[in-house]
């Protein structure tokens, strides 16, 4: 029997009896307070229940999960047996939950996974098994429950077994338990049920108290992200963090990554004591011989080959309610890395019932994908089936700021290997020096009609009459060119805006000030913009009402809009997000073309300054 803490979970398909599995097994093996149990006896007299004991309230305790009946968030709770600690995280079953489900199975190290004998294997079913795996469980308990409500049938045991059996059998897993109960009597959960006398098994709680999960030892080398920087007087300077792998001594020679460079440790701290050896799983602060440039995101490593790389693979789970689509820019928190990044191409995704893998454009919300990633410099990283730690991460939205996906590093990808980033001699500075000017970008963008291609050329000719040298990058010209390969779907206008974003950065960088004029309907593209191009991006909306637009229908394009001929019209068929704080904002139908230059020379006056100025 181990006595070492075990952390796992319970999940499968909504009202599979997850949170009355646990509950029954807390009260049975008398693991509550005395106040607890008569709460419990006390609630159920009103519960679902007909006055009978409702174990799940002893983990649903949110009111809308008591009035629905259903697991909403994860529920966490500590007990102990005579044999081993626990920790079980409770999560809920319903689709919609999925994300808190996936935020459970991130800490633990085995899952039981329900299934309803009446029911079989579901599609959540499926979609929890595929979640774990990709979480890296390898320990897996699969509870028949409501073995009640099939009369104990064998027959209808063994289909389901062989289910489960074909189920897991493209995953790579560990241990695999199937255990037929019943949650609401307490058959097989912590005594051996006479109903189920053709299961020759342990009981639920009897193999959770025996499994052993501890992993192997892989006879990695030392690895540790660093978390802080410690420096509390002039003659200390430590680094702290949690040691991923292997072990450190005081007198080992680490090098720290991405920088490459090597120093000795000169002494190990646990808390506040010192130490001569630290292992994988502590807490430490590692003092070393010589000054190096360690910060917040690097990794201290002593004989360990880790990736350092600015583009990789990850399997991800995308748990956002908008969809994902190659091109868009996120947060990536990787270790203690946080840095930019952005989805560079969807492999493909994840059958759920198949395991298939499926050509995709467009992911959407508790679908797994398959992506090549691509971040703003180099991070540290190693494959997740090779270290959790460094190999898992999340991708956070930049606007919101929310969790949008979790995954795991599958392996990196070699194509930047050989690429650089070459500094010149002659740099923008010097251009803009010998150009007199600042160089920047004003981004207008409007609805088709608005008038934004007649005002960009009336600006660019008052700018060029100020002396100033400029490039004026118009939509339908530049489709007609560098573009001509995209259409004009979500995923091809974000491709689009990207390519004209690192264009105008690439004009800045030679001094000139550049004028666009695109519809960009989307802010998160105009974002994405102003993140590549920097400082010195203006944005320009170019406010014009639909009506007018429409009326003036410059190119007929609104009417085919309406007659269904064009699909994807910015303003009919398409929405159009209105910039939230822009620059600038002038009308043309309220205001002439000159006085619309006069309205954006005005907000650009800082920008006009020579860098003399």
């Amino acid at each position: 029997m181990k006595n070492d803490l075990l952390k796992f979970i319970t999940c499968g398909s909504v009202d599979d009896g997850k949170s009355t599995l646990i509950g029954h097994m807390l009260y049975d093996a008398k693991l509550i307070f005395a106040d607890q149990k008569k709460a419990l006896e006390l609630d159920s007299r009103v519960g679902s229940r007909d006055g009978n004991i409702d174990y799940s309230l002893l983990l649903d305790g949110l009111m809308a999960e008591r009035e629905q009946g259903i697991t909403i968030d994860v529920a966490y709770r500590y007990f102990t047996t005579d044999n081993r600690s626990f920790i079980v995280a409770d999560t809920p079953g319903h689709e919609e939950y999925t994300r808190n489900m996936a935020v459970g199975a991130s800490f633990a190290s085995l899952a039981v996974i329900l299934v309803d004998a009446s029911k079989g294997v579901l599609t959540q079913t499926k979609r929890h098994s595929r979640i774990c795996s990709l979480m890296g469980i390898r320990h897996f308990v699969f509870a028949v429950n409501k073995m009640d409500l099939v009369n104990y049938s064998q027959m209808t045991f063994d289909k389901i077994k062989r289910h489960i059996k074909m189920l897991m059998a493209e995953f790579d897993y560990q241990s695999l338990q199937i255990i037929p109960v019943s949650a609401t009597e307490g058959d097989n959960i912590t005594k051996k049920s006479d109903r189920l006398s053709w299961y020759n098994g342990k009981t639920l709680l009897a193999y959770l108290e025996d499994v052993d999960v501890k992993e192997e030892d892989g006879g990695e080398g030392f690895s540790m992200a660093v978390q802080r920087v410690c420096r509390p007087n002039q003659n200390f300077r430590g680094f702290q963090g949690q040691i991923s792998t292997g072990e450190i001594s005081v007198g080992d020679t680490v090098t720290v990554l991405p920088s490459r460079e090597t120093a000795g440790v000169l002494s190990i701290l646990q808390g506040d004591q010192k130490v001569e050896k630290s292992g994988s799983g502590y807490c430490v602060t590692l003092q070393l011989d010589r000054e190096v440039d360690v910060s917040r995101g690097c990794v201290i490593v002593k004989d360990y080959s880790l990736h350092i790389s600015s583009m990789f693979v990850a399997s991800i789970l995308w748990m956002d309610d908008s969809s994902l689509m190659a091109g868009r820019n996120f947060w990536l928190k990787l270790g203690t890395q946080q840095i930019p990044a952005t989805v560079m191409r969807i492999k493909h995704k994840i059958d759920v019932n198949t395991g298939a893998e499926i050509s995709a454009d467009t992911i959407y919300k508790n679908e797994i994908a398959c992506c090549e990633i691509s971040v703003g410099s180099s991070i540290v990283f190693d494959k997740f089936a090779s270290n959790r730690e460094l190999g898992s991460l999340i991708l956070i939205d930049r606007i919101t700021n929310m969790t949008s996906a979790c995954g795991v590093v599958m392996y990196p990808l070699h194509r930047g290997h050989s690429l650089t980033w070459h500094n010149m001699d002659i740099t923008k500075e010097l251009r803009e020096s010998q150009l007199g000017q600042k160089a920047f970008t004003i981004w207008m963008t409007g609805l088709s009609g608005s008038g934004k291609s007649t005002l960009a050329n009336a600006l660019e000719k008052r700018l060029f009459s100020m002396g100033k040298h400029t490039m004026l990058l118009d939509g339908d010209n530049v489709r007609m060119g560098l573009n001509k390969n995209l259409g004009f779907d979500e995923n091809d206008r974000i491709e689009n805006i990207r390519r004209i974003a690192e264009v105008s950065k690439l004009m800045n960088d030679a001094g000139l000030i550049v004028l666009t004029s695109f519809i960009s309907p989307f802010s998160q593209d105009r974002k994405n913009a102003r993140e590549i191009i920097g400082p010195g991006f203006v944005e320009v909306y170019v406010s014009t009402p639909l009506e007018e637009c429409e009326r003036r229908d410059v190119k007929g394009l609104y009417r085919e809009a309406r007659q269904g001929i064009i699909t994807n019209f910015t303003g009919i068929s398409s929405p159009y997000e209105v910039p939230e704080k822009p620059e600038a904002v002038v009308d043309t139908s309220r205001h002439t073309i000159d006085e619309c230059v006069d309205i954006v020379l005005e907000k650009l006056q800082d920008f006009l300054k020579t860098p003399e100025q």
